[in-house]
């Protein structure tokens, strides 16, 4: 699924010019659970942000589902991006005015899906995260676990193949990671591939596959 071929990632900060990716090779097969760790620089959110589209490496190839998305223009990226990954970030990056159905409902409204097969989409997910009877509150009135719990149905709403989740548990209290924890290996059982980055080794050690990373680098790969 996912074929990473010596992707190298540049950035300028002051006079120096940091190698953030060095000559990485990774490839990860469907329905992979992996969990990407590392101290603070090591590179792993950066090669988070590549696989997810979010950033482009300066050299090197990258092929998802056998398609080269490094040679796809940025709408061809963006096309792929909305339709194939889903993202759950530390912060849950929310829309603050719109409710938990909305927030949910976004991704649909701008792939141009109808609102009738809108609606039974979004009531199934935010069903089947516990959050049935929060659809209409906005995410000033849920609590951080309720926040990541919109945010892992805004991100699969449409069904994507492979999910990225940065530090998920890393702004929450220990029983409200544990439920995000536990519904994101759930959705792994059902197919999804699942890369979380983290900074907590007993998170990461859950992982079927777990890559270590030093200075833009994989030093350990290893699988249970």
């Amino acid at each position: 699924m996912i074929d990473l071929k010596q992707i190298n990632r540049f950035f300028q900060v002051g006079d120096q010019e940091v190698h953030a990716l060095n000559n990485i090779d990774l490839r990860i097969e469907p329905g992979t659970y992996v969990s990407i760790m590392g101290p603070s620089g090591s590179g792993k959110s950066t090669l988070l942000n590549i696989l997810g589209l979010l950033d482009r490496p300066d050299a090197g190839q990258y092929l998802l589902e056998g398609s080269n998305v490094t040679s796809m223009t940025d709408v061809e990226q963006a096309y792929t991006r909305r339709n194939k990954i889903g993202f759950v970030f530390q912060f849950f990056h929310l829309i603050p005015r719109l409710t938990a159905r909305e927030n949910v409902e976004l991704p649909l409204v701008l792939a141009g899906v109808p609102p009738a097969e809108r609606k039974s989409g979004v009531d199934n997910v935010l069903a089947a995260m516990g959050l049935t009877d929060r659809v209409h509150h906005r995410p000033e009135q849920l609590s951080g676990g309720q926040r990541q719990r919109v945010a892992i149905a805004r991100a699969t709403i449409m069904k994507p193949a492979l999910l990225l989740a940065d530090e998920p548990t890393g702004n929450l209290d220990r029983a409200s990671g544990k439920e995000v924890i536990d519904i994101l290996e759930g959705l792994n059982e059902k197919g999804i591939t699942l890369a979380i980055v983290t900074h907590d080794p007993e998170l990461g050690e859950r992982a079927r596959r777990r890559i270590h990373m030093l200075d833009g680098q994989i030093v350990e790969d290893t699988k249970s």
